[in-house]
Parts: structure tokens; sequence; C-alpha cells
């Protein structure tokens, strides 16, 4: 670890960064060295040279997903290693249709197959998210003769509101990993099924229209816009290192693939906006907790989850918290992430405990400033003893 400057990392980023540390993309425009690239739990990830290029530090923090499977994300020149020549890459950045299928199959009668799923970290609404297109896709391999291989890429996500920090083209990608030419199904399909994918909003609109009176059906069609009814709060406390964020993240991301939209609040993202400025002493701590608690609240207000992972060390702001979401008609579930101090010590990812014991950090959660111990915790997870997923499972089993 250097001296350089330091810069946080967006989602769009961190696909990017992935990309080029597996040798898909040779610099990172998005940056001039030297530089240390951290996501925003502040773990040092990469360290950036003058040229562009960057140097790993620590891993990519993974999710749960199958967009995670180690198996299906392999870095591009491990997987441009073991290509065939002539191998046609097919960018399958939408859930496939029969049509797609058919057209998938008869390129793989002809020769080589690499079904490459580009998986962003960020969902647009309304869409299939990184791992139910990761699902669909394994599948239908399995349906195409030869069963091509299916690669999970990190991929920016594109929307008219967002820009990719960098022009990364299905073609730049397919040719890093070894593939010599590139169909999109999407490209390909007939005039029929643009049509019928184009019109599928409406076709709810007109089953119900068949079903109901005129009256009733703009009741049912009210209904359905009205949002996913009762708020959700799922807050969660614990050490750093103890894995809150972790089991947060993979939390957001499975309710998320089930169609339910979530925002995560996480204690080092929120620093940077909603409490950049605020130190690290009681009142500013107890400050910044209650600012997500109350973000946290309006979210839930309006019928949304959602899902928030400071650290919270002090039982007073986590009350505040409660009572926030409560007086929203939230419910609120308290999810203590127990992991004993001496195994969050030891996995210090970021750090930060060897400098708080060197007296480097002041009021440090743990070491030089308490952490009050919930008594009102809804849950309580000790991540040493249990896996991630398990974790999820826990939570949402609890709600």
């Amino acid at each position: 670890m250097t001296d350089s400057p330091a810069r946080v990392l967006t989602d769009d980023e961190l696909d990017v960064l992935e990309l080029a540390l597996g040798g898909a993309v040779p610099r990172l425009p998005f940056v001039t060295g030297p530089v240390t690239l951290t996501d925003t739990e502040n773990t040092p990830l990469a360290e950036v040279g003058a040229d562009g290029s960057p140097t790993p530090v620590k891993p990519i923090a993974a999710a749960l997903g199958p967009q995670w499977d180690e198996r299906l994300r392999v870095p591009a020149r491990d997987v441009a290693a073991a290509v065939a020549p002539g191998t046609t890459a097919v960018w399958t950045d939408e859930v496939p249709t029969v049509e797609d299928a058919a057209t998938i199959a008869r390129v793989a009668e002809r020769g080589g197959v690499l079904l490459l799923v580009p998986a962003s970290r960020r969902t647009a609404p309304g869409t299939v998210g990184a791992a139910g297109l990761t699902r669909a896709v394994v599948a239908l391999a399995e349906e195409i003769p030869g069963r091509p291989r299916v690669v999970v890429v990190p991929y920016p996500h594109r929307s008219t509101t967002a820009v990719a920090p960098v022009d990364v083209t299905p073609a730049d990608v397919a040719t890093a990993y070894g593939a010599e030419r590139l169909l999109v199904p999407g490209e390909e399909r007939s005039p029929e099924t643009r049509a019928a994918l184009a019109d599928l909003p409406r076709a709810h609109a007109r089953a119900v229209a068949a079903l109901y009176p005129a009256a009733s059906a703009r009741e049912v069609e009210r209904a359905a816009a009205a949002g996913h009814g009762r708020g959700t709060v799922v807050f969660f406390t614990g050490l750093s290192g103890s894995g809150k964020s972790t089991v947060a993240r993979a939390l957001a991301a499975e309710l998320d693939d089930d169609g339910l939209g979530t925002t995560l609040l996480d204690g080092d993202a929120v620093r940077h906006h909603l409490s950049k400025g605020l130190g690290f002493d009681r009142e500013s701590r107890e400050t910044n907790v209650e600012r997500i608690g109350y973000v946290a609240s309006l979210v839930a207000k309006h019928g949304g989850i959602a899902v928030a992972a400071p650290i919270a060390p002090f039982a007073a702001s986590r009350a505040t918290v409660r009572g926030l979401a409560e007086a929203a008609g939230a419910r609120f579930l308290l999810v203590h992430i127990s992991t004993p101090l001496e195994v969050c010590e030891a996995r210090d990812r970021k750090g930060l405990y060897a400098k708080a014991r060197a007296g480097e950090i002041p009021d440090f959660t743990g070491i030089s400033s308490p952490y009050e111990t919930p008594d009102d915790a809804d849950l309580t997870i000790d991540t040493s003893e249990v896996s991630v997923e398990d974790a999820v499972n826990q939570v949402r089993a609890a709600l």
C-alpha cells in the first residue's frame, strides 16, 4: 500500500476495474495515477500507475447469486486461453426469447459458441437483474447442442440516465475473451418478436379489461400500481469487519432479484454523501445513524424496503431509528451481527484495527470507543459460524 491519494469507486467503475484486472481492458481511462482505488468500505483494491494500468491489492468483494459463481465469473485472460479458434461470442444482455434460443442453436451447429452474460452491479427498474439473467442463460446452455460455455462478464450499467465511465463495447469484450465473432441475439429478432416484446406492458391491462367491468378494472389497475404495501427497514449493527455490510448487500441483491425494489444504505457509502463532514466522536456517530434512520423511514413510508448497515454502536441512536421506522408505519428488523472482536480484527480488510491499536485512529469502536451490545435485537447472527447465504436466509425468514 502506497501513500498515493485514494479514490472511492462507483459500481460502474468497479465493473471496469474487474475487467481490467482480468485482462479485458488495458487501462483505466477514468483515473490518472498514481492513485489507490477503494470500494465504498474504503478497502484498497488496486494501485494505479502513471500509465493508467492497475495492480491488484486486495480481492474485489463478491456477493451472493449465480452471477458471482467463480466457475462462471472467470477473468478474460483465462477464458481466452481456453477458447477454440473460430468461436462466436453471444452477447446475452437480455433474457433469451424462443427465437433467440433458435438463433443461438443454429450458430452452435456451425462452430464453437461462448455465451457471455454482461452482469452489472446495478439493475434498471423493471428489468431482469444479473442473477435472473445468469440463471436464464445457464438453463438455455443446457438445451443448446454442445452445451456452450457460459461466462459472466462484469459490465458497466447502461441506461439513458447513467453513462458508463469507459466506452467498453460488447465487441471489445468478445475479442478480449477470445472470440472471433460476435452475435447479439436481440439485433437478430424478427419484427413479430420485437412487436410482441414491446406490447408486453399493455398485455396485462388488456387482460384486466377483458375480465372486469370498466369501474372494477380501474380499481384493479390502481391497486396494482399502488406499490408493495407496508414498507420495511432492515437495520444491521455490528463491529467493523463483522460482516454486516456483506450480508446487507447480499440481502438487498436477493430482494432486488425478487422484484422488490430495495434501497441499500451502507455505513461507509453514506459517510461519503449523506454524512460527509461528520467526525467520529459520539455525537457525530449518533447524528450519522439517525440520518440513515430518517432516510430509511422515508423509503419505508412509501412501501419500499430499506436495508441499512452502519456500525451503530450506541443503543440510544438505534432506538431512535426504530422509532422513526415505526412512526412511518413500517416493519423494523434489528439484526445484530455479533461476530467476535478477535475475528473482526483478524479479517481487518481495511487495516483499521492495526491503526487503532497503534493509536493512529481515535474513537475506534471496539478498541478506543465502546460498542453497546443490543438487548433488543430481533435477530443475532455470528458470521464466524454462519455463511453469508445462511445469514441472508435467516433474515428473510425473520421478515
